[in-house]
């Protein structure tokens, strides 16, 4: 095999550049393009979907449609990586999937933003609904075999965390150029009008993560760095059984969930809790956003070094209060004389640090469970623990979006029910820090250590 060298692992991670780029344009504006505010109604944007709670009387069209999309992608999570841990393409089992769903990928990206009727139209609700499913599944394609050669093409601790620091790099990075399009499509609204301006802008930023996209399968070569190793050949429900089966995996596992309902509802409401929280203009959160993200990305190094001598789950745990902290400082904005813009400083302060760790680490976790079980089991389905964990993170989003969209409602005028959100994501955080407790890392890094011996 190859020796990975630094410029394979920059490849690699350009991926997550696009499709960190794909996603933000979804999980950060769908809700504001579908689910308008005044505000966003005031600047010219169009009214689509119904956006009354419909669905049994609680949930939004709007909400309905986001978590259906979510638990599409979690049950098709497993099928696809019990696919991609067969594969027996003479390219790899990892990256023909990758370049395949490149192109789909980014091209329902736009589409989902391109509904046919320019008024309110059931046809509208039927499109989101139709885009936002074939979104998630060639997120899904591209995705969980990205995750899974993660773990396959690092050999050691050090070269792990050097991936993983490198890919959280990408993905922050594609997350903030998703924060930046208002000031694309800002400029352009003059003489495109809002709707137009946000369809061009998305259309432009989506070329350019197709190209992140085809990077990796294009320029690695997958045998180069992965040995040859029994595969799984369990069908797709006995394999995510078996992830399952797996103590240590189902620790992590009950902790992310909480974590990604509260991040979810925290990053579906940015926009809300700037303007109708902190009472700030709406592009406050793209420079909020953008400065907390530049802080983290200061502290990749510090986190980078430090997770060579402390355990990474005592450093995850410590994140999770960092940003149960965040979200209780956003709950609290606009009250007690405290100016918005204050709460908005403290928040980009206290989130950067635990940014940065949740962006690395996980991860690294995930990685060092699936090839601990490899060694204890002689089996091979490192795609698995990867889809099974995507499996918990869409369910635990599909839920975020439902709560999200349906407490959005509540009170208004006084932005209650985001300040309820918040507050919501704050008791989470906490309790998967407590979960997460329970993770025996120790005897995960033995067997792996033993291995090494």
């Amino acid at each position: 095999m190859k020796k990975l060298t630094k410029s394979a692992i920059i490849r690699f991670a350009i991926g997550q550049l696009g499709w960190s780029t794909l996603s933000a344009l979804v999980a950060n504006w769908i809700i504001s393009f579908y689910q308008s505010d005044e505000t966003m109604i005031n600047e010219g944007q169009t009214i689509f979907v119904s956006q009354c709670r419909v669905i049994l009387g609680i949930f939004t069209v709007l909400g309905g449609i986001y978590a259906l999309g979510r638990i599409f992608a979690a049950f098709s999570a497993p099928l696809i990586g019990n696919m991609s841990d067969r594969c027996k393409s003479r390219r790899g089992r990892r990256l023909p999937f990758m370049k395949w769903s490149a192109i789909p990928f980014a091209l329902v990206t736009v589409l989902i933003y391109c509904a046919p009727i320019d008024h309110e139209s059931s046809l509208n609700a039927v499109w989101v609904l139709v885009t936002i499913l074939m979104f998630y599944l060639f997120m899904t394609l591209y995705c969980t075999p990205y995750n899974a050669f993660v773990a396959e093409m690092s050999h050691s601790q050090e070269e792990l965390t050097n991936i993983s620091t490198a890919i959280s790099f990408t993905f922050i990075l594609g997350s903030a150029i998703g924060y930046a399009a208002p000031f694309i499509w800002g400029a352009l609204t003059p003489s495109l009008g809002r709707v137009g301006a946000i369809r061009l802008t998305f259309a432009v930023l989506s070329a350019f993560a197709l190209i992140c996209l085809l990077i990796p399968p294009l320029t690695l070569r997958e045998k180069d760095y992965v040995a040859e190793t029994k595969t799984d050949e369990s069908n797709a429900f006995t394999s995510l059984g078996k992830t399952f089966r797996n103590h240590a995996f189902r620790v992590f596992v009950g902790s992310d969930i909480l974590y990604w309902i509260a991040i979810t509802m925290f990053q579906s409401g940015l926009t809300f809790f700037v303007t109708a929280l902190m009472k700030l203009p709406g592009t406050y959160n793209t420079i909020l956003y953008l400065v907390m993200t530049l802080l983290s990305v200061c502290c990749y190094y510090p986190v980078n070094r430090i997770a060579h001598k402390v355990a990474k789950k005592k450093l995850v745990i410590i994140a999770f209060f960092g940003m149960s902290l965040v979200f209780l400082i956003t709950g609290l904005s606009g009250l007690f004389g405290i100016p918005g813009l204050i709460s908005g400083i403290l928040v980009v302060i206290v989130a950067a640090f635990p940014m940065a760790i949740l962006g690395i680490l996980p991860q690294t976790i995930v990685a060092d469970i699936a090839k601990s079980d490899a060694l204890v089991t002689k089996e091979n389905h490192d795609g698995m623990f990867f889809a099974a964990r995507t499996f918990s993170m869409k369910m635990g989003q599909s839920v975020a979006a439902l709560l999200f969209t349906s407490l959005g409602t509540i009170g208004a005028a006084t932005g209650l029910g985001y300040r309820i959100a918040a507050f919501s994501a704050t008791g989470l955080c906490i309790l998967g820090a407590v979960v997460l407790t329970g993770y025996n890392e120790k005897k995960v890094m033995t067997i792996l250590v033993e291995e090494v011996k």
